[in-house]
């Protein structure tokens, strides 16, 4: 995920335009964001002038975030606080001086850029410098309490803490329903503190949201897809229904394998709902770790990569416990884990580095592979959700992950090279510009090559072995891929649906909890096992809340993959069935992705859409065409039985934003 949508202290992450904003001044204080703009100064010439600004002052901005994800403690949440502070400050100055070239003549490209200029930032500040502060300090607390988050069951034994990392694992792998549930409670009771920060987060951005002529922040997110802001709900769910005929088919299957595991008394909650911490993820957004239980056809076509990369990893080690000698002490066996970990974090990076080569782009920079986090370390608290970092706009990008040999992993590495390709791409463009045409493009770049790991592809990198060509196979690989993209789809659009109705007023504080889970059984179809009343907050658990990071993007990321995936197969001249096409090592396929990329926010996206795949429409079509064989086949296995569910309690339903004042 780009760390530009994830910088949720700073949240300066362009909410629907994937741009920064960034301070000036190296101090503290306002005196430099309320000077006034040379006489005379046009509109293309001050365009011009907050391009310069924006880039010479974007660095510090980046490295005081990067601390305070990297190495989590009081005095990097201090510099991070203030260095937002002096960022929202800026940000502020720039777009009231921006109100006095209203109506001007000016270039168009200056017109979109101050269009993107109101909307850069995701957490829109007051102007009172006093609220102003409160809110990038709240802001840096959230982030810092998520991160260093931990379940103790003996609070006077720190050996009995774990982080969410570690919970994480009981879910994906332990088939113990008390286990389980001991895992999934514990991190979601992490976050009952929270909500008081958050409550006091969404009256001060929404003060500013109202400050720069929205109604509030939602609707501020609302209007940054080059259409009216109103039409956004509207059209989510015509994409949702598009698609939602095949989620409910698979949510049906899943259900029957989850009854027969644990009982229906224990796997389903309600009418239908499916117990939220039996999907083997905390937030039951990827189904990928019931693989044991919802595999078609055991055995077929297998491509165990998790496998593949643990053998890796194991020859790793025995290297390195060789060069450490049979003598050698805790310490030196310690440090031969730690070098057997990293290496072969660097070697996953390094075989997702060369599909993207494959295609023409450049090879990562040196500067990559020495500023990268790529495992976790082991002296400190970091935040492990994986982001892509571009930190001066000019070439020094990097990663921050905790990364295990995992197929999970190993995707997650291929979509954020996605993000720093787009980057490397749109950095030649003056800094307004250099972003996702919408925040979806931005999450959608990766996942897009992550479709044309094929299994021929995995074969012919050496990672599996050649795959079994029959329809058993096709059906399970299809299986694997539905269980991450198809059911993270509804967990896509309901985040924002609560935000949404938070920002607006129309989910008020004491109904936090309860909101959250009514919009969870309408669109997912699950329920808590227990009883979770407002006393927790379980909207924190989930990353992107305290890191305010907009998540409809993902959803739309998920559609647009697709119709990159297609137009990208199109352009290398493939021809067959969708779900077969790589386009692994097809320059042209290349040059027309580097193309899109390199136009970042220049245009709206519909216009760079069109350039891709001939559309200017988002569309679910072709993912539905790649889900074909799988989706019958549900279709056939759910024959007999009683598919959907019936939600506890009416959800909130999109708002129709009003008309921006």
């Amino acid at each position: 995920m780009k760390h530009r949508h994830l910088l949720l202290a700073s949240a300066i992450a362009a909410a629907t335009l994937s741009l920064v904003a960034c301070k000036k001044e190296p101090t503290p204080g306002t005196a430099s964001a309320t000077a006034t703009a040379p006489a005379g100064e046009t509109a293309d010439q001050f365009v011009a002038r907050i391009n310069a600004e924006y880039k010479a002052a974007y660095p510090e901005m980046t490295s005081a975030q990067w601390l305070s994800s990297t190495y989590i403690n009081s005095d990097s949440e201090r510099v991070a606080a203030k260095a937002n502070e002096r960022s929202l400050t800026q940000l502020n100055s720039w777009i009231e001086q921006a109100a006095k070239f209203e109506g001007q003549p000016m270039s168009d490209d200056s017109r979109r850029a101050l269009q993107l200029l109101k909307l850069m930032s995701s957490m829109p500040a007051p102007r009172d410098p006093a609220k102003l502060a409160q809110l990038t300090q709240i802001a840096t607390r959230m982030e810092g309490s998520y991160g260093a988050g931990k379940y103790c069951t003996d609070a006077n034994d720190p050996s009995s803490c774990r982080q969410l990392g570690d919970l994480e694992q009981v879910l994906s792998s332990s088939r113990d329903y008390d286990q389980q549930l001991d895992a999934w409670q514990g991190w979601h009771g992490t976050t009952r503190n929270m909500r008081g920060d958050y409550q006091q987060f969404v009256g001060l951005v929404n003060e500013g949201a109202r400050g720069l002529g929205f109604a509030d922040a939602g609707q501020m997110w609302r209007s940054g897809y080059d259409m009216p802001p109103e039409q956004i709900g509207p059209e989510t769910d015509r994409l949702w229904e598009q698609v939602k005929p095949m989620y409910e088919q698979l949510h049906c299957y899943a259900r029957g394998k989850l009854d027969a595991t644990y009982g229906k008394d224990k796997a389903e909650v309600g009418n239908g709902l499916i117990a939220a911490h039996l999907t083997g993820n905390m937030w039951q957004q990827d189904w990928s770790n019931l693989w044991d239980q919802l595999q078609p056809y055991p055995g077929a076509g297998s491509l165990d990569i998790t496998a593949a990369l643990e053998k890796q990893y194991q020859g790793n080690l025995s290297g390195a416990l060789a060069k450490a000698g049979s003598n050698a002490n805790v310490e030196g066996l310690y440090k031969a884990q730690r070098e057997a970990e990293l290496r072969t974090a660097r070697q996953m990076t390094e075989r997702a580095q060369d599909f993207y080569v494959s295609l023409g782009m450049p090879a990562l920079p040196k500067s990559y592979w020495e500023n990268t986090q790529f495992i976790k370390p082991q002296d400190r608290d970091v935040v492990c959700h994986a982001s892509a970092w571009d930190m001066n706009m000019d070439g020094d990008v990097r990663t921050k992950m905790c990364i295990k040999p995992n197929e999970e992993n190993f995707t997650t590495i291929y979509h954020e090279l996605g993000h720093i390709y787009y980057d490397l791409a749109y950095n030649p463009l003056p800094p307004l510009f250099q972003g996702g045409a919408n925040d979806g493009f931005h999450e959608a770049i990766g996942d897009t090559i992550v479709l044309a790991m094929t299994p021929k592809y995995l074969n012919s990198i050496g990672l599996v072995d050649k795959p079994e060509e029959s329809r058993e196979a096709v059906i399970n690989n299809q299986m694997r891929m539905a269980l991450s993209g198809v059911a993270f789809l509804p967990f896509g659009l309901m985040i924002d649906r609560w935000r949404w109705g938070v920002f607006d007023g129309s989910i008020t504080p004491d109904n936090y909890n309860k909101a959250w889970w009514d919009l969870k059984a309408r669109y997912q179809g699950v329920a808590p096992p227990t009883t979770r009343g407002e006393e927790f907050f379980d909207p924190g658990a989930k990353y992107h809340v305290p890191g305010n990071t907009p998540y409809t993007r993902y959803f739309l990321a998920r559609i647009l993959q697709f119709q990159f995936y297609k137009g990208l197969c199109d352009a290398s001249g493939y021809k067959g069935p969708l779900h077969e096409c790589s386009f692994y090592g097809n320059k042209e396929a290349g040059q027309k992705f580097w193309s899109m990329l390199s136009k970042g926010a220049s245009q709206p996206w519909q216009a760079t859409l069109k350039e891709l795949t001939g559309g200017d429409k988002l569309d679910a079509g072709p993912m539905i065409e790649y889900f074909t064989p799988v989706n019958a086949w549900l279709k056939e296995q759910n024959q007999g039985q009683v598919c959907g569910w019936q939600a506890s309690a009416a959800a909130p339903a999109a708002p129709a934003a009003p008309a921006q004042r």
